[in-house]
């Protein structure tokens, strides 16, 4: 009898740490929630999205249109994706998000394969967001406001973004008035001569703290040699990583992916780059909203709250990164 009074002792001394450790972590604080209205928020003007994929291979392009209320016209964002993510499955939730805001996406492939015609990459984007102007402009597509133009990439594609943006005019491209490259990696480079990047246009760098696949090397690039863009219009963020609660907010490589299931959309894209791009775009194309995308200002820092009202980690803002 003393012999098995012993062993319940044990196993109770072994599971009330076990219990705790469970109830510990149901009782952990959960990230914020998708704000209800402004940049990042979920106040959106249409409830739909039409999707339409054009040409083959590297010329291959998406157009995403807005839908229910259709729209006659609206402002036009490239996306340039990172190495190998030919296919928008892995942004959709973003972009999505980007065209029920009130905007078409045009999102180019513009990779064959893994590694071939690196050199081309560039001109493959621009050329497909040229074949994609001139498809909105016939049938039923929801026509182009190209004097709204803006572009936003990931990792290779935030390099792109920046090239693209100094080959506009030559490339006969509209003149973005706005761009931001995420997380951008540059190799071999910069191939493309930046401070042709129009002076008039706005421009956002984010870097993920945690980021060892790229890290904020290509990102500094960018900004500093980009001088004829005055500090007033750019600014370079670091997301960084929170671990409070659970799920953990990484600001690695891939905080950026918006894969349906696999990765979650979390505050790291409502308050980061989705909140920076609407914001940014909303201020170049409308004149608002700039208090959230440049300036250092609290509302451009601002991640949101854990559930036990702590504030998420800000973003660092700087001009001298």
């Amino acid at each position: 009898m003393k012999k098995q009074i012993l062993i319940l002792f044990l196993i109770f001394l072994l599971i009330i740490p076990l219990v705790g450790s469970v109830l510990a972590k149901v009782d952990e604080p959960t990230p914020p929630t998708q704000p209800s209205s402004g940049p990042g928020g979920s106040d959106y003007s249409h409830a739909s999205v039409i999707i339409s994929r054009y040409n083959w291979g590297a010329q291959q392009y998406w157009i995403f249109e807005p839908d229910s209320p259709k729209p006659e016209s609206a402002s036009l964002i490239a996306f340039n994706h990172g190495w190998s993510a030919f296919y928008p499955i892995f942004y959709i939730e973003w972009i999505k998000h980007i065209v029920k805001k009130g905007n078409i996406v045009v999102y180019p492939r513009y990779q064959l394969g893994f590694s071939i015609g690196f050199k081309q990459f560039t001109s493959n984007a621009i050329n497909a967001v040229k074949d994609a102007i001139k498809e909105l402009e016939t049938g039923d597509h929801v026509r182009p406001e190209l004097d709204k133009f803006a572009i936003v990439g990931h990792s290779l594609g935030g390099g792109i973004t920046a090239y693209m943006a100094a080959l506009a005019s030559e490339s006969e491209l509209p003149i973005p008035k706005a761009i931001m490259p995420v997380q951008p990696a540059i190799p071999f480079g910069p191939l493309v001569n930046l401070s042709k990047i129009p002076s008039e246009t706005l421009m956002v760098v984010v870097v993920g703290e945690d980021d060892t696949v790229v890290g904020d090397k290509s990102g500094k690039t960018i900004f500093y040699d980009s001088k004829q863009i005055p500090l007033s219009q750019k600014d370079f963020v670091i997301q960084i990583t929170d671990k409070y609660g659970k799920p953990d907010l990484v600001a690695d490589h891939v905080a950026p992916l918006c894969l349906p299931f696999l990765n979650a959309v979390d505050a790291m894209d409502y308050y980061s780059t989705w909140k920076l791009f609407d914001a940014l775009t909303d201020y170049a194309f409308y004149g608002i909203n700039g208090e959230y995308c440049l300036g250092n200002t609290s509302q451009q820092r601002f991640m949101g709250l854990w559930s036990d009202g702590t504030p998420v980690k800000e973003l660092v803002v700087t001009d001298a990164p």
